[in-house]
């Protein structure tokens, strides 16, 4: 879910070497070249739009030339919010899903503390975000996920850490 510390993770995993695609980032560049202001509304508008446009797998659709032209063995992909993103990336390899779990006090606390153009100001905007995200299909992905990590109560460096330990246990 928003929040839970997914970019966290995959700004640290880019430290330790590793190639990083951000779905949100590919939504924020489509809203650029349509002149759209980076707004968590207007994110979620667009976010929704190209889904119903292209289908449900739209946004990994954004990311193709990224994989495509990526020279990595391993790519972290920042963001899937939906089973049909993962079917799409399952196109270019093999793909492991890492759920990040995180109470929602955590969550809109982290957000608030990012400041990112499209967080949540109010505890109603971040309501109304999660609602769109499970809408969109999110909770298919995390329960279908090859394993977790409860993203309460640890450090940055603890979360990264065991992440990094995850990922090199799947990549053996």
């Amino acid at each position: 879910m928003p929040g839970a510390g997914k970019s966290t993770i995959a700004d640290g995993l880019k430290t330790k070497g590793f190639e990083i695609i951000n779905m949100g980032n590919a939504v924020r560049n489509e809203a650029k070249r349509r002149l759209l202001e980076p707004t968590g509304e207007n994110l979620g508008k667009l976010m929704l739009e190209l889904r119903e446009k292209n289908g449900p797998g739209a946004v990994a659709e954004l990311v193709k030339p990224e994989i495509e032209n990526s020279k990595s063995d391993v790519i972290i992909i920042d963001g899937i919010r939906s089973y049909s993103e993962i079917e799409v990336l399952k196109k270019y390899g093999d793909v492991k899903l890492l759920a990040i779990h995180a109470s929602i006090d955590t969550r809109f606390g982290f957000l608030q503390k990012r400041g990112r153009s499209d967080d949540p100001k109010t505890k109603q905007n971040f309501e109304e975000r999660d609602d769109r995200e499970l809408n969109v299909g999110i909770s298919n992905p995390i329960a279908l996920s090859d394993d977790a990590i409860s993203n309460n109560n640890l450090s940055k460096e603890e979360l990264i850490e065991l992440s990094f330990n995850k990922i090199k246990e799947w990549t053996k």
